[in-house]
C-alpha cells in the first residue's frame, strides 16, 4: 500500500480495511489478522496495528475476544452503513474540491454527466 504522507496511516489502514469490507474480500464475523499479522501486511509499526483495531473497535467495526483475536462485526447493515458513509466523505471531497476550482452546481453535475457519456 503506498501511503499518503497528508494524512495519518492508521486511518488509511482503517480506510482500506473498511473498504475491504464493502467489497466482501473481509466478511462479518470473520476474523481479523493479529495485530502482528497486520503490521506485516501492512509494513507498519505493531503499535500502529494496535491502535487500528481499537480504532475500528471504538467505531463498531470490530471487536475483541481476548485470547483469540479480531472479529469484524456481524451485523450485515453496518457494512451499508460504511459504505454510506465512505461514499458521503467522497462526494464531500469532490463537490468542495470542484467548487475550489470554480465550478458550480450546475456545472459540476454537467461534468459528471459529461464524463459517464465519455465511459459508454
Amino acid at each position: 500500500m503506498n501511503y499518503n504522507a497528508e494524512m495519518p496511516i492508521y486511518l488509511q489502514v482503517i480506510h482500506d480495511l473498511k473498504k475491504k469490507m464493502i467489497q466482501g474480500k473481509i466478511l462479518p464475523g470473520e476474523k481479523l489478522p493479529s495485530n502482528r499479522e497486520l503490521a506485516v501486511l501492512y509494513k507498519i509499526n505493531q503499535n500502529t496495528a494496535a491502535r487500528i483495531y481499537r480504532e475500528m473497535e471504538t467505531h463498531g467495526y470490530c471487536y475483541t475476544k481476548r485470547g483469540i483475536g479480531t472479529f469484524v462485526m456481524e451485523e450485515e447493515t453496518m457494512f451499508e452503513t460504511i459504505k454510506k458513509e465512505m461514499a458521503e466523505e467522497l462526494l464531500s471531497s469532490f463537490i468542495h474540491e470542484m467548487q475550489d476550482l470554480g465550478f458550480e452546481k450546475d456545472d459540476i453535475i454537467s461534468k459528471i454527466a459529461d464524463y459517464k457519456e465519455e465511459r459508454r
